[in-house]
């Protein structure tokens, strides 16, 4: 009962944005060719106005004042007949918050004491053209739409007069929903995206929201410090003393693989052209994957954090990673294939629903450093080991995550050591932990005791899912707290 009540206390009511992301299909023939028509039109109004800002970017003959000089006005008039007035409005804003984003991203690439962006920035794209087919996306005013969540879901999108006159429609356009949203109980919708998914020949839609989220607080205070890595994603030090490891060179391997298929096809294609359906395709499929295994990478982690107790997330910024490891492979993988500044956003995001806070601080040399005599300058890596001449071996990456942790707690290493001891004890009522072998089998046995006695667990993408490697070396005893964690990995709600 008084756990109950502790539990009960420590509920929190938090308001989050969240994005439910669904396929959706027109009901008739005639629908079918409506939507389409209502998104190629979306499209040229986009590549109008984003030709107008082009060439005033450039300076190009015929072209006065600056990109917002643009006659917005005339546009959304000569479209407004087919979008809806509401739409055409989005259509321009979307552009316009689009050369914002660039101009941002330029002010940062330009400022030597910024290295968040490291490629010069492209002005906005087009989407696509009349002769190769434009790209079929349109935004629509959250005041434009309806979604009704049921058996038959479904949503009702604002059309133009014009469509309405050449399909003799009446109404709003009405969509079939396949599948269940994630957040069907929102405080309130934002714009919708809808386009066509030209790898799956499906409609989708995405409509951002607002949620009350009413998750416990973690049970602890506990803290965690990740290192993002370039092979291992991700490599975690708990104060607990669990240690977690996440994969990535299949991953990687994967990405190149689709990036060379990609530059070949490129190659092949006329002068004067840049892309085509099929580049297209493996970009976006490229995307897709990559997404998919970060969101499904903060999920599993964060459920063991949660499970364990955590509240705080540390997180090495940026510039650490691109000043201590940079090369041109390193430079790809943090921006290209992990995009790591999207990573950081999604994990932040996921976390707010746990009740856990995501702090970026500095990890710098926290790679080189080593655990046993502070040396950053004898320290040797040869692929994930670290090694010294005071005799620590050590995994290099988890090593990092735990120097990374122990550096950024208040009251410093050696209490930062008696909080980890006395958090084992609290959640660990019968025997000692036992000792467990490295995380690394093909490291072989590690020379350093404290080292040797760490819990690790690894993990590896199979696509679907982020599963434990049977090369983790795991207590025999429960985890902390089992009562919290359902045998499917995910979070108890305190009932029985």
């Amino acid at each position: 009962m008084a756990d109950v009540q502790v539990r009960s206390d420590r509920l929190l009511k938090r308001l989050m944005k969240r994005t439910n992301t669904f396929a959706v299909q027109p009901l008739s023939d005639d629908g079918e060719q409506l939507l389409r028509d209502l998104l190629d039109a979306s499209a040229a109004l986009w590549n109008e106005i984003n030709y107008q800002r082009l060439m005033r970017y450039n300076d190009e003959d015929g072209f006065e004042g600056d990109v917002w000089d643009a006659d917005t006005g005339a546009l959304e008039g000569k479209y407004k007949g087919v979008l809806g007035a509401s739409t055409a409005q989005q259509v321009i804003r979307k552009n316009s918050e689009a050369w914002c984003g660039f101009f941002d991203t330029k002010n940062k690439y330009h400022d030597e004491s910024n290295t968040s962006v490291t490629e010069h920035p492209k002005p906005p794209g087009f989407r696509g053209n009349e002769d190769d087919g434009r790209q079929l996306k349109t935004v629509i005013r959250n005041t434009s739409y309806t979604v009704e969540w049921g058996e038959r879901s479904r949503l009702e999108i604002l059309v133009g007069s014009e469509l309405k006159d050449r399909y003799d429609h009446t109404g709003r356009l009405r969509l079939e929903i396949a599948g269940d949203p994630n957040w069907p109980d929102y405080e309130k919708q934002g714009r919708l995206d809808l386009w066509y998914d030209e790898t799956d020949s499906t409609f989708r839609a995405s409509q951002p929201v607002t949620i009350t989220d009413a998750r416990d607080t973690p049970l602890a205070d506990e803290t965690a410090a990740l290192d993002i890595g370039a092979n291992n994603l991700v490599a975690c030090t708990t104060t607990t003393g669990e240690q977690y490891l996440y994969e990535g060179r299949e991953l990687f391997q994967r990405f190149r693989e689709t990036t060379r298929e990609i530059a070949r096809l490129q190659s092949k294609l006329e002068d004067g052209r840049y892309s085509s359906e099929r580049i297209r395709r493996l970009y976006r499929k490229r995307t897709r994957r990559r997404d998919h295994a970060q969101e499904a990478l903060c999920r599993d982690l964060l459920e063991r954090l949660y499970a364990d107790g955590v509240d705080a997330v540390y997180i090495g910024g940026l510039t650490d990673v691109l000043e201590t490891h940079w090369s041109v492979e390193t430079n790809a993988k943090t921006h290209n294939f992990w995009a790591f500044k999207q990573f950081t956003d999604r994990l932040a995001c996921t976390a707010e629903e746990y009740g856990i806070s995501v702090e970026v601080r500095s990890e710098a040399w926290t790679s080189q450093e080593c655990p046993q005599c502070g040396s950053t300058d004898r320290t040797t890596r040869h692929k994930d080991t670290l090694t010294c001449p005071c005799s620590f071996e050590g995994h290099a990456d988890l090593t990092a995550s735990e120097t990374f942790l122990r550096r950024h707690q208040n009251s410093g290493s050696f209490d930062w050591r008696m909080r980890r001891e006395a958090s084992r004890q609290r959640h660990t009522e019968k025997a000692v932990r036992p000792m467990a072998r490295p995380v690394s089998s093909e490291i072989g046995d590690f020379r350093d005791a404290e080292n040797a006695q760490r819990f690790r667990a690894r993990f590896e993408w199979d696509d679907h899912e982020w599963s434990e490697s049977p090369r983790s070396h795991r207590p025999k005893e429960q985890r902390t707290d089992p009562s919290t964690v359902h045998r499917n990995g995910n979070v108890a709600s305190g009932e029985s």
